[in-house]
């Protein structure tokens, strides 16, 4: 295949350029007879941060489901994707070149009957360990815990495992060399998992000034999911003839979840960009959530930054396309630091060095 053109500013820096791709990475050295494919603004590939390839609200899909899944976040601009637990050994992706690169974290590891039926590895705390270190092996170097959880037994959010359980698995998984996140709504399981050096925390609603500071101090990052707690009116209401206490919590975390996540980010929590499509949220909706971070109160520069350069550089990938890095940006027709919506019809999306999808 010959050389690539594309033509526009280079974000982040904005600099306008004349972007060739050849054998599936970038270069700016001028090549002969290169075709232009695109013109706009050119975009490190996005990033979703917090995703499920293979879950659905049942539980774990086919393969073939699992690829339409992978397809639609690609072509919604997500060209590399953190899966955040999945029931599915979506190991197989790695193998397609058409397929948005993926950082798996193996399948979730949950208290028995303390999450959604079908999703998790369900333990007691004597089993947690050995889980843990079960999932970093299957997984490439994140493990997925969660964190809280309803207890049906007194019908709140509750920590799912003891805290010295939880310090435990987390030590684990690090001798294991991988990283740890958890799902995390409430309060009370926060400071036992970010004093056990925890590395990331998922939705972060109960978070309190006194834990931000220590995040900011460890570097531990946070994956807000603003769309997903958008439903938490929604889990309220269906919660609350049985569970009122449950209700009541997820209704003040809801109320507080705008100042409580720009108190973090304004105090230096890493905050990166997660649609948490797989379940009932749907995929290919990146761009929802970047521009829902951009809605809570981050600069649109910021938001976009959370689902591009700074999350591919906390996940280990080229953070931007400098010469020699992989060829995987989107191409707007607009500036999306001034309209973030134009991220929604890129003119192309280009992964591994192909065009994949744009109009």
């Amino acid at each position: 295949m010959g050389a690539l053109r594309f033509r526009g500013p280079v974000l982040p820096d904005g600099e306008a350029r004349d972007l060739y791709v050849v054998d599936g990475h970038v270069t700016y050295e001028p090549q002969p007879g290169a075709e232009t494919a695109a013109e706009g603004w050119i975009v490190p590939g996005l990033v979703d941060a917090h995703c499920h390839l293979g879950l659905d609200e049942h539980g774990p899909v086919t393969d073939a489901e699992a690829e339409e899944q992978a397809l639609l976040d690609r072509d919604g601009g997500a060209l590399l994707i953190r899966d955040c637990g999945s029931a599915l050994d979506t190991s197989w992706m790695h193998e397609r070149d058409d397929l948005p690169r993926l950082i798996r974290a193996g399948r979730h590891v949950a208290r028995t009957r303390r999450y959604i039926r079908g999703y998790a590895a369900e333990v007691e705390p004597e089993g947690l360990v050995e889980q843990v270190r079960l999932e970093a092996r299957r997984g490439d170097g994140w493990v997925k815990l969660v964190g809280d959880w309803i207890d049906r037994e007194t019908g709140d959010l509750s920590p799912s495992f003891p805290p010295e359980a939880f310090a435990a698995a987390i030590a684990a998984a690090h001798e294991e060399g991988a990283k740890v996140t958890a799902h995390c709504f409430g309060h009370d399981v926060l400071p036992g998992l970010v004093d056990a050096g925890i590395d990331c925390i998922e939705h972060g609603t109960g978070l309190t000034p006194d834990l931000v500071t220590q995040m900011v101090a460890a570097g531990t990052a946070l994956v807000p999911t603003v769309m997903q707690l958008d439903l938490f009116p929604a889990h309220a209401a269906a919660g609350a003839p049985r569970f009122p206490a449950y209700a009541s919590t997820m209704t003040d975390l809801h109320v507080r979840r705008r100042d409580t996540l720009m108190g973090a980010w304004e105090a230096g929590v890493p905050m990166y960009a997660g649609s948490d499509g797989g379940g009932r949220a749907r995929h290919g909706n990146l761009v929802g959530e970047i521009v829902a971070l951009a809605a809570l109160g981050l600069p649109a520069h910021d938001a976009l930054a959370a689902a591009s350069w700074r999350a591919r550089e906390w996940l280990g990938h080229a953070p931007t396309l400098a010469e020699g890095a992989p060829a995987d940006f989107v191409v707007t027709r607009a500036d999306p630091v001034a309209d973030l919506a134009t991220l929604w019809a890129p003119a192309a999306v280009v992964l591994r060095g192909t065009v994949v999808s744009g109009s």
